[in-house]
């Protein structure tokens, strides 16, 4: 294995580095130090041919300017937060609201806006990127100095593990998550309606006209957010289910997660042959089809279209600090936040 280390470009009169790691097999991921973004995963189809399968920039002033968090990790809380407050212990904090009056993705400076500090460790079997930064006490309102370390890891199986852990002096919330957009097509020749999607979920969040959780669990079965078995993403974009009208014709939902690190997610592209298995210790994964990538920028030299990519964000479920029945993203003193996805590029 082998890691190159490259400069990007500057921001603020701040260096930022381009990491490629590449295995034995030619699986190759390419991250940058600037909001831990995934720029670049390289992976062979059925015939063996390496592409690039997620969403991307060529340019450091694309990714800083990028209203969809592509590649992006975000935080410290993922997802949308009602009106930007936070009540802990008897005390009401007003966090940023950047979106519609409510707070989304960590506020205007979130993790995907930080230049983080960077060390990798090479094995034999793999390489790590560990990334750390210290988001100060008030920091977009948040409270508590938080040390918060995400690792990416690379291993010769192609497999990219995303581990978080983070620590803070008052209590406050932490939820992040990656929010890479994924086509497995290869080198964006297509959309990902025809990808099939599986997750083992029975339950998904209902969201309001501002998508944001309503509080209501809802069953999935007979409904299109029904993955247990596998189903087209153009399921749901065609659909008139009123949850994916809402959500300007796709996904853009919490499913709770049945089990974990178990294969509970499954994406694939038949007609590519590429296969991608996600495992995670979350509770939930946010299901987002790009339903508002569409705009007047390219990605790669394609013209933004809705659909192109797929975010499979796993977390815990958003605004939970305001619905006690979903698993709490509460961060106390002492204690310690680890989290781990893990996803393997496989062919079928």
């Amino acid at each position: 294995m082998e890691v190159k280390k490259k400069l990007f470009g500057m921001i603020d009169k701040q260096p930022v580095f381009l990491y490629t790691v590449k295995n034995q097999r030619g699986f190759e991921l390419s991250c940058l130090d600037y909001g831990g973004i995934i720029t670049e995963i390289r992976t062979p189809d059925r015939e063996g041919k390496i592409e690039n399968v997620v969403l991307g920039f060529d340019t450091l002033g694309e990714y800083h300017n990028n209203p969809h968090y592509i590649g992006a990790v975000v935080g410290r809380f993922a997802g949308r937060i009602k009106n930007g407050v936070v009540y802990l212990d008897r005390n009401d904090y007003r966090i940023t609201t950047n979106e519609n009056n409510h707070h989304l993705h960590g506020g205007y400076k979130g993790f995907s806006q930080v230049l983080w500090d960077s060390t990798v460790i090479e094995k034999e079997n793999e390489i790590s990127i560990i990334f750390s930064y210290v988001s100060p006490d008030g920091e977009e309102g948040y409270p508590g100095n938080l040390e918060i370390k995400m690792t990416y890891t690379i291993t010769v199986d192609n497999e990219l593990i995303i581990s978080y852990w983070g620590t803070s002096d008052k209590k406050t919330i932490l939820n992040p998550t990656n929010h890479t957009y994924f086509n497995l097509s290869g080198d964006l020749k297509r959309s990902i309606l025809d990808h099939e999607l599986k997750i083992s979920s029975r339950q998904f969040i209902e969201l309001n006209e501002e998508l944001l959780p309503t509080g209501k669990v809802l069953a999935v079965e007979q409904t299109v957010f029904d993955f247990q078995k596998g189903r087209a993403v153009r399921d749901g974009v065609k659909s008139t289910h009123p949850q994916t009208v809402l959500a300007t014709n796709g996904y853009d939902h919490p499913f709770l997660l049945n089990e974990n690190q178990h294969q509970e997610i499954v994406l694939k592209d038949h007609k590519s042959g590429r296969k991608l298995v996600v495992e995670t210790t979350e509770p939930a994964v946010i299901v987002y089809t790009g339903n508002k990538l569409e705009g007047d920028y390219t990605i790669r030299g394609k013209k933004a279209q809705n659909h192109l990519g797929l975010c499979l964000e796993t977390q815990a479920p958003p605004d939970s600090i305001k619905h006690p029945q979903f698993h709490s993203s509460i961060l106390d003193v002492g204690e310690v936040y680890e989290s781990m996805t893990k996803y393997t590029f496989l062919t079928i």
